[in-house]
């Protein structure tokens, strides 16, 4: 399991950011607390310099379980324990809400949960399935946050698409009352069905805009552009990665039955930016591309920002 990756479980099939422990199906808040490693509380204790003076204004949130720092915080900074967030799910969701992944990373320091909607949608013919991925870190660094990420069934592409229309994402910091204030995020449930409804819009809108090859080809460069005065080995990778982008949108089996189009060439980003390899594998690369589902992938935004703009 990579470097930052500390705890997790998915269901059934490798997910597409290939992380975590193979579990048979998906799961309850209680199942999925215990498989993902998340049954641990965070207490805070003051801070002493080494002379045993006590530093004002700031504690540090602890692991109960190991006694790892998971970070130094303001006495502000409310904890929200891993039980809370998916007794907020829960909630949120209803209580037959199954949970497909979860885990730790960072060695506890974020954490987060996606749970699938109940809610199925057919979209110009293709099946979305909307999930919802809570986050939370222990260290202080994020807000308390909440997506949206669709998934596209038939290839497993996210189209978490930034539209101005509809939130896809609601947050909270750390500090007054988070208890009212997650209480205040079951209007998720309304953001979600708003945010399904633009995107059903946008998908309607993007199949309406035919591309010609040539088109494609150019939009091509302009996402992935060659850098000045580029090495041999800068232009050998800016050539793959464009090679690799027009072999998916030419020739991938699930795109055969869309017509060539936006959407077709928005999937087909989708596509090389959540599957393919990258040119340099770093360590926590996969981590990087899960945490994508929350922050938005920025080659998908770019390319539909492209897109518009023309």
């Amino acid at each position: 399991m990579p470097a930052n990756v500390e705890t997790m479980f998915y269901v059934r099939q490798t997910p597409w950011h290939g992380l975590g422990v193979k579990v048979a199906e998906a799961l309850s808040s209680e199942e999925a607390l215990e498989k993902s490693g998340l049954n641990w509380t965070v207490t805070q204790q003051p801070i002493y310099t080494a002379q045993g003076q006590l530093i004002p204004n700031y504690k540090a949130n602890i692991r109960e379980t190991d006694s790892q720092i998971l970070g130094v915080v303001s006495d502000r900074y409310q904890i929200v324990q891993n039980y809370e967030a998916f007794a907020f799910t829960d909630e949120l969701l209803g209580m037959s809400v199954k949970y497909e992944t979860a885990g730790s990373l960072q060695n506890g320091r974020r954490v987060w949960l996606l749970a699938k909607l109940p809610e199925k949608y057919i979209i110009m013919g293709d099946k979305i399935e909307p999930y919802i991925v809570f986050s939370n870190s222990h260290d202080g660094s994020a807000a308390i946050t909440v997506a949206m990420t669709p998934v596209r069934v038939v290839c497993q592409n996210t189209l978490n698409l930034a539209l101005r229309q509809a939130k896809r994402t609601w947050s909270a910091r750390h500090i007054g009352n988070i208890q009212g204030k997650m209480h205040e995020a079951q209007e998720t449930l309304e953001l979600a069905n708003t945010y399904m409804s633009e995107l059903g819009k946008e998908i309607d809108t993007l199949n309406r805009i035919k591309l010609s090859d040539t088109k494609i080809l150019k939009f091509i460069d302009d996402l992935i552009p060659m850098p000045d005065n580029a090495t041999d080995i800068q232009m050998k990778n800016v050539k793959q990665q464009r090679d690799d982008i027009i072999t998916r949108y030419f020739d991938a089996p699930d795109l055969q039955g869309l017509n060539k189009n936006a959407y077709r060439f928005i999937n087909a980003v989708s596509d090389y930016a959540t599957h393919s390899a990258p040119i340099r594998s770093t360590a926590n690369y996969r981590e990087n591309l899960f945490m994508k589902t929350l922050d938005g992938h920025p080659i998908i935004d770019k390319i539909h920002a492209l897109i518009k703009a023309a």
